[in-house]
């Protein structure tokens, strides 16, 4: 039974059969992740914080028994070998870091590519994705990714959709998150999903989360647009600066986040004082700055990198947004250090 069919009249009713999930855990993997989703689990699974299994059960599975170490050092032992996929309900990924050459063996892409034709449903957390992504696994599913790992996303799958601007998302067959605490975030989801609201509600109380955050809350992410409080105005800004090349259409940035151009017109007016237009240049030219003064870079690749078909161009608006051209900004940023 899938949990997207499973459904409780009664909270309170026992559910027919527990929450099943299996673990892969990549070579250095990121144990905050990896922690923060079982933890869930086991919290969701029965009261009083016995750690039993009532509701749920996981397992850490591998192609051996041998132990896998985290990005932080720290190790852990597989709980099983691959047994049939289809004996999870979901079968999580947990990534870790993206220079790591091989992350996993090709006996566990084998066993990822097994759970999909049994139509198993899977989720990369943190760079779980990319290792998705690089065994063919996320072809029509579109990923969430860290804002920190988006550019380097596209660069190695061009074809594959993906996002930064959202904590997690739930694809069809397919789950992604950015890693950090939107680990717990989704695996709250599945509790909720699959057992009830009251055991993912325990769950969270005991791990000192106030509530579970949706797949269409944004990101954190560096303050550069702290001032505006609106969600939709985020998320828009968020996908200005990933298409910093100026090349992602006002409509179409619009419709990503569920709005006519002229509904976005009007909230960036009454949010932020400009149109999505000059947000967008302004988007840009705060590229183009942080590249001056932490680049060597000529002025023209800057200017290509930003959307600008030449230097003069480029430095006409950089000086009208900034008071200063881009030789004298990098002079000053230069003199600073």
């Amino acid at each position: 039974m899938r949990p997207e069919q499973h459904r409780l009249a009664d909270n309170s009713a026992k559910p027919a059969a527990r929450l099943k999930v299996g673990f892969v855990l990549s070579r250095c993997f990121t144990l905050s992740a990896f922690a923060l989703f079982v933890d869930t689990l086991r919290l969701a699974s029965d009261q009083q914080d016995r750690s039993g299994r009532v509701l749920a059960d996981w397992q850490v599975i591998g192609s051996t028994r041998h132990l896998i170490t985290s990005s932080c050092g720290v190790q852990v032992a597989p709980t099983s070998d691959f047994v049939d996929p289809s004996r999870f309900d979901y079968i999580v990924v947990v990534g870790g870091l993206l220079t790591v050459e091989n992350p996993i063996d090709q006996q566990t892409i084998a066993f990822l590519r097994q759970a999909d034709a049994k139509k198993v449903p899977l989720i990369g957390v943190c760079t779980g994705s990319f290792i998705l992504a690089a065994a063919g696994l996320m072809k029509r599913h579109e990923s969430c990714v860290s804002w920190l790992h988006y550019k380097e996303f596209r660069e190695r799958f061009p074809e594959l959709a993906v996002r930064s601007d959202r904590l997690f998302n739930l694809d069809r067959q397919r789950g992604s998150c950015a890693g950090g605490s939107s680990a717990a975030d989704m695996a709250a989801l599945l509790v909720r999903k699959y057992i009830s609201r009251d055991a993912e509600r325990n769950a969270l109380e005991v791990l000192q989360i106030e509530k579970a955050r949706t797949p269409a809350d944004i990101q954190p992410r560096r303050p550069l647009y702290d001032d505006y409080d609106d969600a939709r105005v985020k998320a828009a800004m968020i996908t200005m600066e990933q298409f910093v090349d100026g090349s992602m259409p006002i409509e179409k940035l619009a419709a990503m986040v569920g709005l006519s151009r002229r509904q976005l017109e009007r909230i960036f007016i009454e949010k932020t004082g400009m149109s999505p237009a000059k947000a967008y240049n302004r988007v840009r030219m705060e590229r183009a700055k942080s590249i001056l003064a932490q680049s060597k870079a000529p002025l023209i690749e800057i200017a290509l990198d930003v959307g600008f078909e030449n230097a003069s161009q480029f430095t006409r608006t950089f000086k009208r947004t900034f008071g200063q051209t881009p030789s004298q900004h990098r002079a000053a940023a230069l003199r600073a250090h």
